[in-house]
């Protein structure tokens, strides 16, 4: 019976083991595509601090870096407008690559959409929502009314 829970054991530590390398990838490859890289890097790094001391040293200051630019983000409303928008933009792009319309043969795109299809409408809609997730996140926890931030003061 022992070898069963050892198995167990094992195969979820594998488990989160690939689910913190993907994380941290993905989240590096995010900082340069759209998406949320720093907190899928903190996600990855929380994940792989359970293991490594290496992810352990470097979540604190990943955190950091990620929850900085997250407030920054919503710190006026220009930018929390220019990020919604920006959310909704890939949402409906996303929308677009799953219908596969067929557009104007410009420079070696068209007829068709490149990588048109479910795979890339889906992960770009995937995107857009979690986009308008962390803003909403960041907006609750970062934003503060100026009538909350008088009565912190009293």
């Amino acid at each position: 019976m022992g070898d069963s829970s050892q198995d167990r054991g094992r195969l979820r530590r594998i488990a989160l083991e690939i689910l913190g390398w993907l994380l941290l990838v993905v989240g590096v490859a995010a900082l340069v595509l759209p998406g949320p890289g720093l907190l899928m890097m903190v996600a990855g790094l929380a994940i792989l601090s359970q293991t490594y001391e290496w992810a352990e040293r470097r979540l604190e200051p990943v955190k950091v870096k990620a929850f900085e630019t997250a407030e920054a983000g919503v710190k006026t409303w220009p930018r929390i407008i220019a990020s919604t928008a920006g959310g909704l933009v890939i949402i409906v792009l996303g929308v677009l690559w799953i219908l596969q319309p067929e557009i104007p043969e410009v420079w070696i795109f068209g007829p068709q959409l490149p990588f048109a299809g479910w795979g890339t409408g889906s992960t770009m809609i995937l995107s857009g929502l979690i986009v308008l997730g962390l803003m909403v996140y960041s907006i609750r926890r970062f934003r503060h009314s100026p009538q909350a931030d008088a009565e912190h003061a009293h």
